[in-house]
Order: structure tokens, then sequence, then C-alpha cells
């Protein structure tokens, strides 16, 4: 399942925000250097998901803030998913 994401760097805590069924919002602390932040985006999709990060892949937007990934989900699976 693809998903897009819109990843915010340098914030004081880390955390996920679902805004609608494939749109997400993610804090991370690592500042957008040298794939650091897109690094800390993956780690926190793999534990908001339970699945290992490297099932997590970055499809489109590796210097963006908004970015595609691609996650071995199904809808069903995410639609129950507790928003954290």
């Amino acid at each position: 399942m693809l998903i897009k994401v819109k990843v915010i760097s340098r914030a004081r805590k880390q955390g996920v925000v679902k805004k609608a069924i494939d749109s997400y919002e993610i804090r991370v602390k690592a500042r957008p250097l040298h794939g650091e932040a897109n690094k800390e985006a993956k780690e926190v999709l793999s534990q908001y998901f339970e699945i290992p990060e490297r099932q997590i892949k970055i499809i489109k937007g590796h210097r963006q803030t908004n970015k595609i990934f691609s996650v071995p989900l199904s809808l069903e699976s995410n639609k129950n998913k507790v928003v954290k």
C-alpha cells in the first residue's frame, strides 16, 4: 500500500498523526541532512505499523517534506489502527 507522509524534522517529540486513510504526518527529532530524517521516519513508521523497517521503502520525495512510502499493509488492517 502506498501512503502519503509529511515529515516534520527537528520536532521536540516523535510521533505519527493519521490525517486520512492513506495520509499521515510524522514528527522526527533528526535534522534533514544526509538522510537522517528519512531514516528516523522509517523507524517511526515501522513502530507505528508494527512491521520491520526493511519492509518500508521511500518511493518518492527523498529530498522533500512530502513523501510517498510503500508499506506492506492492506486498507482493511489500516482502518482500525489507533492514532497515537
